[in-house]
């Protein structure tokens, strides 16, 4: 993706933002804003229930509405790996009325677009960072009866036969991809993606013997991991995650890939300051106090928020790093 031309440090986001407030009487916009939210908010999930960004949705929804005194209702619109509702959050009016729950793959996919030879469906501009909310590894998962007990005996497998070895995921370029096709990078094999709509269906198509293998959010994958489904080979993340001590990183497995599923909050562009800071306002006081923290932990989600400011930095580096990726990846037919 371009970086985002200045001209004295007034970008195409400040653009948007002041043609808001220039097309709206100024008192109009000032009763708007001082009474807001008069009304319930939509907080629009991009990918399908039971993944990471819906199970993030849901545990922040109820705290939120009383923080907000106004209902946070969850709506999910899936479709090419986020993309279509990330799109429909970027279009939709900028009032503070709806907010995205997107995963790290909204800083992707105008890239991945672009590099598939289409016109992206939004651009990160027409998209205001809230707050960050979780930042989890992915976890590599085979089925129980699989013979593969390591990550290297999936990598040796893998050389043995180019590309037999078949995997699920949420979609072309969405965060299973991405995690795969790292450590593939890494790992010097081919492996072939089998792509789904959304975290949750990929699951399922390793439970039903579809694939071979997947990766998951922790959130996702632990209840399958304590039931004796799937058997975990590894996680993504810089340290072992405290829930999996015995399932070694990617780097202790011996391939040099990092890689992490993000979830955090946007509104349009264009969005009244006074608004965006009443969401702001309010996430943090649900997020500083001890009761989202410990229902992440109790679904096995890293908690990680971070306020706009950082959230912004977070992402915009993430961007940078999986634009490579996605541009090393190439073209998918």
């Amino acid at each position: 993706m371009k970086e985002v031309k200045k001209t004295h440090d007034f970008t195409r986001r400040d653009a948007l933002k002041a043609l808001a407030a220039a097309s709206m009487p100024a008192g109009m916009a000032w009763s708007q804003e001082s009474n807001y939210p008069a009304s319930p908010i939509t907080l629009l999930v991009p990918n399908p229930p039971g993944g990471a960004s819906d199970i993030n949705a849901r545990l922040l929804a109820e705290p939120w509405s009383a923080a907000l005194k106004q209902p946070v209702v969850v709506l999910h619109k899936p479709g090419m790996g986020g993309a279509i509702g990330a799109a429909q959050v970027a279009k939709a009016k900028p009032d503070g009325y709806t907010v995205l729950m997107a995963l790290s793959s909204v800083v992707v996919a105008p890239e991945a677009e672009k590099v598939s030879g289409r016109k992206p469906l939004y651009e990160l501009e027409q998209l205001e960072p809230i707050a960050l909310i979780s930042s989890d590894p992915m976890v590599v998962l085979v089925r129980a009866d699989s013979p593969w007990k390591t990550l290297g005996d999936l990598v040796k497998a893998a050389k043995a036969k180019e590309g037999a070895i078949n995997y699920s995921s949420s979609g072309n370029f969405g965060p299973i991809h991405l995690s795969v096709e790292m450590l593939a990078h890494q790992a010097g094999i081919k492996l072939t993606q089998v792509p789904f709509n959304g975290g949750g269906p990929s699951l399922l198509a390793l439970l039903g013997g579809q694939v071979e293998m997947t990766t998951a959010a922790p959130a996702v994958a632990l209840a399958q991991i304590q039931s004796g489904k799937v058997r975990p080979l590894a996680t993504s993340g810089a340290k072992r995650l405290s829930m999996l001590p015995d399932v070694p990183t990617y780097r202790e497995a011996g391939f040099d890939a990092e890689y992490y599923i993000w979830a955090g909050l946007y509104a349009p562009a264009g969005t009244p300051q006074a608004v965006i800071q009443v969401l702001r306002e309010t996430v943090s006081k649900v997020a500083r106090g001890p009761a989202l923290a410990a229902a992440m932990q109790k679904q096995s989600i890293v908690f990680d928020y971070r306020d706009a400011p950082d959230f912004a930095r977070f992402a915009d580096e993430d961007r940078l790093r999986m634009t490579r990726v996605v541009r090393a990846i190439g073209k998918i037919d």
